[in-house]
């Protein structure tokens, strides 16, 4: 295996969140619906709105590294779901899968042999696939990370 085959294999292990912490799938995994919209005393944010921002903000990465014509919500507010609970029980349901879509659409981005990973997105100011890339992969284990405090706090983990 050569060295760009290498540090693809190692970033879609990243956006995969396999590595030294418990994975998106396990973290996600068996939420009870009565507890998706809870808030902890002295936690900003609910399990909902973590999901919502994690998938709102992959989704906006996502589209900026392969469509030039893509508009990213309005920061911060566009990134932040106001309901602290889903409007209905397959919302959440609908956001894991969207999540799982989308974090998978960049996995074969950075797969994908015929992008140069170092190279500059045109429509972008500097950013390149691979930034994008490790942006997504850092942004995601941060959140996942809350949302499995969040899970210890409810005392469902």
């Amino acid at each position: 295996m050569n060295s760009d085959q290498n540090l693809r294999k190692h970033i879609v292990e990243l956006l995969n969140s396999h590595g030294a912490h418990a994975t998106a799938e396990a973290i996600l995994a068996d939420w009870p619906a009565s507890k998706r919209g809870v808030k902890p005393d002295g936690l900003p944010y609910t399990a909902w709105q973590l999901l919502e921002h994690i998938r709102i903000a992959q989704w906006d990465i996502l589209e900026f590294s392969r469509d030039a014509g893509h508009v990213s919500p309005e920061h911060p507010d566009g990134y932040w779901p106001k309901a602290e609970a889903p409007p209905e029980e397959a919302a959440w349901e609908k956001s894991v899968r969207a999540y799982k879509t989308d974090n998978r659409a960049m996995q074969r981005m950075v797969e994908d042999p015929a992008i140069d990973l170092f190279a500059r997105i045109e429509h972008g100011q500097g950013q390149t696939i691979l930034r994008e890339a490790l942006v997504l992969a850092d942004h995601n284990a941060y959140h996942l990370g809350q949302l499995l405090i969040l899970r210890r706090l409810l005392d469902i983990w």
